[in-house]
């Protein structure tokens, strides 16, 4: 089954303290084995690598629960269920969500202090998201950059498209040196251009006397005008006249299923990267575009407060 979602997880996580507190790590692992989580499951990372996708999720569900007096916290990473709580689960409801918790005082002010606001009940734009699409507010916050991304992605890749061929060749071999290929030295990576290029648009050198070598090809096409297993072909009989033994092929478009297949089956290591994975590249190497502004997403620090 799919991760459930944090309001989902919020009847059982306080069910977890009906008998006393508990460690949230331990309420983790025995609600994976309820919702039969598969490893992979289990083992899904946030972006961030520091965190699973269900651990995250557990602690939103707490924290919530938290904030509407039906959970206390007792010490670093413990929680145990309060009166209030335990008062909810003689008569049990059949879901607990945000729409359920609003019944509670504290929970309403902790809305309305989260918008800013003393004086009104409406929610945050962010509040009435989570209320929404059962994301918890760090997963709105991911996806509303995961959207900015993507539409910077088709900004640069218009870009690029627009711009001269000898353009195009230089920001491949900016863009590997940027990625660290070449080392530091301007000089590990150029652009060959057009004349007596002999097939390559660009090398790198990846050490200081030239030894080991990675040549590349550079093909600028607009969306829809895939590369085919020709041009693949091709490329292997440059790279064999230049007795190189890997190679680079760069487009702006995408690659045909018989040029993926081809690339995999011969003899010399080509990689491939398609106008989707160039803009990704692109935004995480700061190449073509800069950063505007920076949000930090903090957590408290439990050994703080021991």
């Amino acid at each position: 089954m799919a991760i459930p979602d944090f309001q989902t997880l919020m009847l059982p996580v306080l069910r977890s303290s009906a008998l006393g507190e508990v460690k949230i790590s331990d309420v983790v692992q025995s609600l994976a084995d309820e919702f039969q989580l598969t490893d992979d499951e289990r083992s899904e990372l946030l972006p961030s690598g520091k965190q699973t996708t269900f651990a995250n999720r557990i602690h939103w569900a707490k924290s919530y629960l938290g904030k509407a007096g039906l959970i206390e916290l007792t010490k670093r990473a413990h929680f145990k269920i309060s009166a209030r709580g335990r008062d909810m689960l003689v008569n049990p409801p059949t879901r607990i969500d945000i729409h359920f918790l609003e019944q509670f005082p504290e929970f309403v002010r902790f809305r309305e202090t989260s918008n800013g606001s003393n004086n009104t009940p409406k929610a945050s734009p962010v509040a009435e998201a989570v209320q929404a699409s059962d994301m918890t507010p760090d997963e709105i916050i991911r996806r509303a950059q995961s959207e900015l991304d993507d539409e910077l992605s088709l900004d640069l890749l218009t870009r690029v498209i627009a711009a001269p061929p000898e353009f195009f060749e230089r920001l491949v071999v900016q863009l590997l040196l940027a990625m660290g290929y070449g080392g530091s030295a301007s000089e590990a990576g150029r652009a060959l251009g057009k004349s007596g290029d002999g097939g390559v648009d660009g090398v790198i050198d990846q050490d200081a006397l030239g030894l080991d070598r990675i040549y590349v090809q550079a093909k600028r096409f607009s969306d829809g005008n895939n590369v085919g297993s020709g041009a693949i072909r091709d490329f292997f009989g440059s790279l064999d006249r230049f007795k190189a033994t890997k190679g680079l092929f760069v487009t702006t478009s995408s690659f045909s299923p018989s040029a993926r297949e081809t690339a995999d089956f011969l003899s010399k290591r080509i990689v491939l990267i398609d106008g989707r994975q160039l803009a990704k590249l692109m935004i995480r190497y700061s190449v073509g575009c800069r950063v505007e502004e920076t949000i930090q997403l903090k957590k408290v620090d439990e050994e703080y407060f021991e």
